[in-house]
């Protein structure tokens, strides 16, 4: 003998109407989740039950499911109404003027232009956004630098290979360690080229170069 029909009205019992609630949620979000794969559809279930608590599923995003949907529901009452279209694009060209006003605002007070206007408070607040800007551009170029200095360091390590390689064909095994104390040439700068060279990232000293600049002086002096 089948089953008889349901009754398809409120359900007073609060314990099997709060039961029936868990099984045909359960299965609400299962077809949802079957639907979104199988016919590979974006889904999105909104589910509030009796006392408040929420239930969701999308197959993409919650929040990208409702923008697609006032969208559409949006895009539906333009064709239906064409005057509210007009309306509509009138206040995205007014609302896109007022940004494109205040982005080159914005700008002129970057640049050190218009700003008589300003309090102290506000120019405040626009020097640290210029010093926070400034930092981010050392960070960006120090990295870079670093990164350029490791790859020297990394060629300038080939090369030694490679010259060490040399010296054992050119002198021999037994000799190599003779070699590499004082046979080799330097390279102009008092460095011996067989030696490995190490790179780092460093401010430059202003001071010592003021001294040495004026020893130089000095000396010149002396010798005239």
């Amino acid at each position: 003998m089948g089953r008889g029909k349901i009754v398809i009205q409120r359900i007073d019992n609060s314990t099997s109407r709060q039961v029936t609630f868990s099984k045909r949620r359960n299965g609400l979000l299962k077809k949802a989740k079957e639907l979104a794969i199988l016919c590979d559809a974006e889904v999105g279930l909104v589910i509030f039950s009796s006392t408040g608590k929420l239930y969701e599923f999308a197959s993409t995003s919650m929040k990208s499911a409702i923008d697609r949907y006032n969208k559409s529901k949006m895009e539906h009452h333009h064709l239906v109404n064409p005057t509210s279209e007009v309306k509509f694009w009138q206040r995205e060209v007014a609302m896109l003027r007022q940004q494109l006003h205040d982005l080159q605002e914005n700008h002129r007070k970057i640049t050190g232009e218009e700003l008589s206007g300003l309090t102290v408070k506000e120019l405040k607040n626009l020097e640290n956004q210029l010093e926070m800007s400034l930092c981010g551009v050392r960070q960006k170029k120090d990295q870079l630098l670093t990164v350029e200095i490791q790859e020297l360091n990394r060629k300038a390590n080939l090369i030694h290979q490679e010259n060490v390689e040399l010296c054992k064909k050119v002198y021999g095994t037994r000799d190599v360690t003779a070699a590499t104390r004082g046979a080799l040439p330097t390279n102009g700068f008092g460095i011996k080229e067989h030696a490995p060279v190490h790179l780092q990232l460093c401010q430059p000293q202003q001071q010592n170069y003021y001294i040495h600049a004026k020893t130089l002086k000095l000396g010149k002096l002396q010798l005239h």
